[in-house]
């Protein structure tokens, strides 16, 4: 099986933490240069320095930029203008009443989760076909986009409206050595979870530890692997995704969400 990714130049936005930072440390692994992003440069320079750390002699750029907007996108491209993978991870969610959910969230949601993959594969993926006949593009979307969670559905909505733009930016690609997929995550203890269950139990006058608990005996009861997963554990199919031996995977919303989903299809 062909995971060498060497000569291979990879972008993953959102990549100071938790899944994007476990898939940009695995791309180096596998012998991959790798741009690191985030909004904050000593975020993306710490986020640099693991990976350098965990991967001696990794190449690794630093992009400092925010996707969620388009000047954002429009800075990354300029600083790299081709790459050859194409992992669009960057994302944003937030627990909200469906009748408490306000037009600017919405639109917030759509932004930052959607228009950021949007406008990086709408570059990246052309050069991919134009210039090079190789390349790999990664939606990381989410068991919401299936399992439509009822206390943040503008979260869902994204999720899902992320796995069909895969699947149609997927349809430019056909008779080459291109491939556009969907990577659905479930619940993972990512290093926000902690303060994010926090404020959730505040909010519903419990503890985290009781939240945490009940994560999957109510909210998430279907689930076959009864934990959160680690970002690394998801990163393993994204970079799967990303590698040479994938090259016969194309179009599809692959599901690494712990069986939530109990839909085999």
């Amino acid at each position: 099986m062909d995971l060498d990714l060497r000569g291979k130049l990879a972008l993953v936005s959102g990549s100071t933490r938790g899944i994007g930072l476990a898939t940009a440390t695995g791309l180096a692994r596998m012998g991959a240069e790798v741009i690191v992003n985030g909004r904050a440069a000593p975020a993306v320079a710490e986020a640099a320095a693991k990976i350098e750390a965990a991967v001696p002699g990794a190449k690794v750029h630093q992009a400092v930029s925010d996707l969620g907007t388009a000047e954002g996108c429009a800075s990354i491209i300029a600083a790299h203008p081709s790459v050859d993978i194409l992992v669009n991870n960057m994302g944003i969610y937030e627990p909200k009443a469906f009748f408490d959910i306000p037009d600017e969230d919405w639109t917030r949601m759509f932004e930052v989760n959607v228009m950021s993959g949007v406008r990086l594969t709408r570059h990246y993926l052309k050069g991919m076909l134009d210039d090079k006949d190789w390349g790999r593009v990664v939606f990381v979307s989410s068991e919401s986009a299936i399992y439509v969670p009822k206390e943040m559905v503008h979260y869902g909505f994204s999720k899902a409206a992320q796995m069909y733009i895969a699947r149609g930016a997927a349809e430019s690609t056909k008779g080459t050595n291109v491939t556009v997929n969907s990577v659905l995550p479930g619940p993972t203890w990512v290093e926000m979870a902690p303060v994010r269950l926090a404020a959730r139990a505040a909010n519903m006058g419990t503890t985290a530890d009781d939240l945490a608990a009940r994560t999957f005996t109510e909210r998430r009861p279907a689930s076959l692997l009864q934990r959160y997963a680690s970002p690394e554990e998801i990163a393993n199919l994204i970079c799967y995704v990303a590698s040479k031996a994938s090259s016969a995977t194309n179009g599809a919303a692959l599901r690494v969400d712990g069986g939530i989903v109990t839909n085999p299809f």
